[in-house]
């Protein structure tokens, strides 16, 4: 690729805009040259306005350290200066859901991180190594809007990618019932311990609107496109419960999973090892090699040891054995900031640069 496309992060500022620019260091494909947050924050340096929140493992990039940050709702001059933006502002629903339409009418698209548009009919909310096809409902979407190249396409929840790939690999074998408890790292919440400190040592029993989230996310990425729109899958039926535990990174999912057809566990364990998906065909920059990987020890996968797998991009399982109540049981385990936020968000960015809805403006 010759030139870098120009990438503004809005929100970033915020552990998970953070997240991005962190990731977005030396990425071959992307540059970030605009970063946008609230107005206590425009008219600073990057790494000023950062300066003591700074929550990544590694310092800030040089490069972005004296971008001065603009006011996230000025709107045309953030767009003018770029390609396309990535989401992750922290604002209430139905002002992000504003706020990325009038950027999408700039003809810029968005790649966001945040939920407001996950369930806009034409909006797609993808895994791109799940549903790469749901991107050609963008034309339908800009239809709507009235733009040319501006649209919207989200990632799902963060939670969601411990179990839903898995469930997905094992297609074939019909899933028709699935029992999921998710065990969610503070980062979830945008937290470190030294900002909750109430957390260490202790466990919250829940997270607002997760539990939703987990039971109906994974059917509209399993649905199909109808009449312009995406239409969720009817199943499998997943209930859930969603645990706040100490962990900074990584959300664990416990699940229990019913099948119309009966496959013996060499066949659920070939399913896992075969998975791939477009990223992989593809070889997008941020896709893992290995999507999922299968922990023989009975005590992994395990935050501390695992969520780091494949940059944090992979997805660890382990555990899996026949249940007495259900047929099989599973532990999943995904990075909930890189592959559950910034990093499936830019791998998303990814697969549309790649089919050709993101290009230079």
């Amino acid at each position: 690729m010759d030139e870098k496309l120009k990438v503004g992060i809005l929100g970033g500022t915020g552990m998970v805009g953070q997240r991005f620019i962190a990731l977005l260091e030396n990425h071959p494909w992307f540059e970030v040259t605009a970063v946008a947050a609230s107005p206590r924050s425009a008219g600073q340096a990057y790494g000023a306005a950062v300066n003591g929140r700074w929550k990544m493992d590694t310092p800030v990039p040089e490069p972005v350290k004296n971008i001065i940050v603009s006011n996230v709702n000025e709107i045309e001059t953030v767009a003018a200066g770029v390609d396309f933006v990535f989401s992750a502002v922290d604002m209430s629903k139905e002002e992000i859901k504003k706020i990325e339409e009038a950027y999408a009418k700039t003809e810029t698209p968005v790649v966001s991180n945040n939920s407001a548009h996950r369930w806009t009919p034409d909006v797609p909310m993808v895994v791109p190594e799940i549903n790469p096809h749901h991107m050609q409902v963008i034309p339908y979407q800009k239809q709507r809007l009235g733009t040319s190249r501006g649209f919207i396409a989200v990632k799902p929840n963060c939670s969601i990618q411990s179990y839903a790939p898995v469930l997905t690999a094992w297609k074939e074998f019909e899933p028709y019932e699935a029992v999921v408890s998710t065990y969610q790292a503070i980062s979830g919440a945008g937290k470190t311990f030294q900002d909750w400190p109430e957390m260490q040592g202790n466990v919250i029993p829940y997270i607002g609107g997760e539990e939703e989230k987990s039971e109906r996310e994974p059917l509209r990425i399993w649905g199909e496109i109808k009449n312009g729109v995406i239409e969720p899958a009817q199943g499998p039926v997943i209930t859930s419960q969603c645990i706040r535990v100490p962990v900074l990174y990584g959300h664990t999912a416990s699940v229990f999973v019913k099948f119309r057809q009966r496959p013996e566990k060499e066949q659920l364990l070939e399913k896992l090892a075969s998975f791939r998906g477009e990223p992989q065909k593809l070889q997008l920059p941020s896709a893992p090699k290995q999507f999922i990987q299968y922990l023989e020890e009975d005590n992994r996968p395990q935050p501390a040891l695992d969520v780091d797998y494949e940059n944090g991009m992979g997805i660890s399982v382990g555990r899996l054995r026949k249940d007495t109540v259900y047929d099989w049981k599973f532990v999943g385990l995904s990075h909930n900031t890189v592959r559950g936020a910034a990093g499936g968000a830019i791998l998303c960015a990814e697969l549309l640069k790649a089919q050709g809805y993101i290009t230079k403006k």
